[in-house]
């Protein structure tokens, strides 16, 4: 793997250190040896520990241990690294999209596969939903695809569709949806499973999830892979756990560190259409080693959140619209029919799976308790690490059933700031109570950061400052009785998020004996005011005790 440094002896000195370890949470100094942690204690104690160690003087600055986003896109992030970026507020009107997608269409640079691609456009920001339409008049005569910054939709010109030959008696798949006008041709917007319409898949997931699995060269995306990797490593990033792993992301993380180019940790999330392929082989995560390695098995309940297409229940979307006004929450997009995702959860937890499931609104996170109570009762475990991706709006009793059956939430707050005045104009009666983190905390369920990058900020320091200042774009407050403290958000990102893709004993804190994984942040992170986490920075990230980056 890259990187710099004396891997045989790493001493850090004078730190403001927060372990993770929360039976000794603060110390001064870490040693490392052979790419482990030798001790962590006072600056004589790391000394004698290491006595011919390389010395980084952290001189006051907050030590961490390297932080990890046990949900994340990692080889999309790195493709979307590489598109047109059309992300608000760069792209805040229809206007914008056209002038942007226009200046775009002259260059190579923007063709895959012989699409202009483009990614993160957000139309709950524009005036109105761009069409197929707005998008021939910014490229005449190519293809183009667009996709959304909730990775569960995908934009597409006329002639895109014509070449996909998508037409107005087209149907809607399973789990997907195709937006039309009132003469019911498609409009151009195609959402969750409704994508690999018009989309050139290298895999068929099917109804199981969105199909962003677009096919490319396998160097191209170990070069996506490196792209990410060393944006992550400049994020403060040591392990990554992709959410929704094919064959052609595996394939891609395999050639990437083949050639040296897989730069973090990497937990792979294989989705749920390989369940039976991975039976037949005998094959149940976890296996693999420290660098790659598969983990939980990945299923889709319900849409987007920030798309609109969640599910809620009857009640949560009259309480949603406040005595009448916003638009409301609705019943969304299932992937699914309940009693077959229950059973394919349970067929996957008698295998021998961890299992997490993308559930946003509180319809999908009834539906999938009900799956993780029949899958317990069908195999009980001590330790069965149900997850939920993203639990945006479960109710008061689905916490407690969350807490008794040792789910963990695996939460991305940045969606509060990112989409927060939306969600606060459209679902006013319930916004407050999106992703309830101290709620979640106080009943004793185990709460994990994460970032869902490409689809928000991949950076852990806008992840922790999202659950601590729970502020919209405009600085409104939404749900402020619902935010973290700054320790609370650390341990959040770092040893809960390592119980969550079942690593703890491994990573996650700075204890003797673990990987010598660990960041020095620019400044003192818990003397920082709220308004300036994003803007710390980081100086150091070092990985198996080598320095793999360094600011300047």
């Amino acid at each position: 793997m890259k990187g710099t440094g004396n891997a045989a002896g790493l001493v850090i000195v004078n730190g403001q250190v927060l372990t993770a370890d929360r039976s000794h949470p603060r110390a001064e100094a870490v040693a490392i040896r052979d790419a482990k942690i030798a001790a962590v204690g006072s600056n004589d104690e790391a000394f004698q520990a290491v006595p011919d160690a390389k010395v980084i003087d952290a001189a006051g600055r907050t030590v961490l241990p390297g932080l990890i986003d046990a949900h994340n896109h990692f080889l999309a992030t790195g493709e979307s690294l590489g598109m047109t970026d059309v992300r608000y507020p760069k792209v805040a009107s229809v206007a914008d999209l056209i002038e942007t997608l226009a200046a775009a269409a002259g260059r190579a640079d923007t063709r895959q596969g012989g699409f202009l691609r483009a990614y993160g456009f957000d139309h709950a920001k524009y005036e109105r939903v761009p069409t197929r339409w707005d998008l021939d008049r910014a490229a005449p005569g190519s293809p183009i695809l667009v996709g959304h910054i909730s990775g569960h939709y995908v934009l597409a010109n006329s002639l895109a569709i014509l070449r996909a030959g998508v037409t107005e008696n087209t149907p809607d798949p399973p789990g997907g949806r195709i937006d039309r006008d009132e003469r019911g041709l498609p409009i151009g917007l195609f959402r969750d499973a409704a994508m690999a319409l018009v989309q050139p898949a290298a895999v068929d997931v099917g109804h199981h999830g969105p199909n962003f699995h677009v096919a490319a060269d396998r160097g191209e995306l170990a070069a996506a892979v490196e792209r990410a990797g060393t944006a992550y490593l400049a994020a403060g990033l040591t392990t990554v756990c992709d959410a929704q792993v094919t064959s052609r992301e595996l394939a891609a993380y395999r050639e990437a560190r083949a050639r040296s180019r897989l730069l973090v940790r990497t937990v792979c999330m294989p989705l749920s259409h390989q369940l039976d392929s991975y039976q037949a082989t005998g094959l149940a995560g976890p296996f693999g080693d420290d660098w790659l390695s598969v983990g939980p098995m990945k299923f889709y309940c319900d849409g987007s959140l920030i798309g609109g297409t969640a599910a809620f229940s009857p009640q949560a979307a009259a309480d949603s619209r406040d005595r009448g006004h916003g638009e409301g929450a609705g019943p969304g997009v299932q992937f699914w029919h309940p009693a077959r995702l229950a059973q394919a959860i349970e067929q996957a937890h008698l295998a021998g799976w961890q299992v997490g499931v993308h559930a946003q609104g509180d319809a999908a996170i009834g539906i999938v308790l009900d799956a993780f109570t029949r899958a317990h009762n069908a195999r009980r475990s001590a330790d069965p690490r149900f997850r939920i991706e993203h639990c945006g709006y479960p109710t008061d009793s689905q916490l407690a059933r969350m807490r008794d059956l040792g789910v963990i939430a695996v939460c991305q707050p940045s969606y509060l700031h990112d989409s927060g005045d939306e969600f606060l104009d459209a679902m006013p009666g319930i916004a407050h109570w999106l992703q309830p983190l101290r709620a979640e905390l106080d009943l004793g369920i185990r709460v994990v950061l994460s970032s869902d990058s490409d689809v928000a900020s991949y950076r852990p320091l806008d992840t922790i400052a999202a659950a601590v200042r729970r502020r919209t774009r405009t600085g409104r407050a939404i749900g402020p009785a619902q935010a973290l403290t700054v320790a609370e958000a650390v341990l959040a990102h770092t040893i809960d998020a390592a119980f969550a893709i079942g690593a703890e004993q491994r990573l996650g804190s700075l204890e003797p004996g673990k990987l010598a994984d660990l960041v020095i942040l620019g400044g003192d992170l818990l003397g920082c005011p709220a308004e300036e986490i994003s803007g710390l920075g980081v100086d150091v990230t070092v990985i198996a005790g080598r320095v793999a980056y360094q600011a300047g």
